[in-house]
């Protein structure tokens, strides 16, 4: 069973349905997304996950991103620790929780992004190990413990815009 279809099977249909794509933040940024974030984003993205989590998709994550991108660039941050995309060499910045915890993927390398983010409430910087799929199901499933993160429902609902 992949993380995907272990995600698939803890939150459920996706809210959207037909075509999206990520083609034209893409083209805007001029470098691919991560495949995992993409696979994610299309089926979940542009939603709010039972009144936490907040995943980018399409329709958000280039405006979402060069804020981002802008702010850590301008120093206003101390302890983000790396440019964010699109500056090169970026994170990508893929969600929020509405505690105000920032989520990013850090790229380590042959195709591997992982898991890190700004801890609001912590004020402290957290990385992990585990490609964003295999995260998100362990958080949602409470197999993976991030103790910054709520009790989850049995069933998750969906906020779209």
């Amino acid at each position: 069973m992949t993380s995907m279809h272990d995600l698939e099977g803890i939150l459920g249909a996706p809210p959207w349905g037909g075509r999206r794509t990520f083609d034209d933040v893409e083209a805007e940024w001029g470098r691919p997304l991560p495949s995992d974030f993409k696979q994610v984003g299309l089926l979940y993205g542009d939603s709010l996950i039972s009144d936490f989590l907040f995943i980018f998709g399409p329709k958000t994550i280039s405006a979402k991103g060069n804020w981002m991108s802008a702010y850590v660039k301008e120093g206003n941050s101390r302890v983000i620790p790396k440019p964010v995309i699109p500056e090169s060499g970026g994170m990508l910045y893929w969600g929020h929780s509405i505690d105000g915890d920032r989520l990013f993927l850090d790229d380590r390398g042959g195709g591997l992004w992982t898991v890190s983010a700004f801890r609001r409430d912590w004020g402290d910087w957290y990385e992990s190990n585990v490609p964003l799929p295999e995260w998100l199901s362990g958080v949602f499933s409470g197999s993976l413990a991030a103790d910054w993160m709520p009790e989850w429902p049995t069933v998750h609902w969906f906020e779209t815009e």
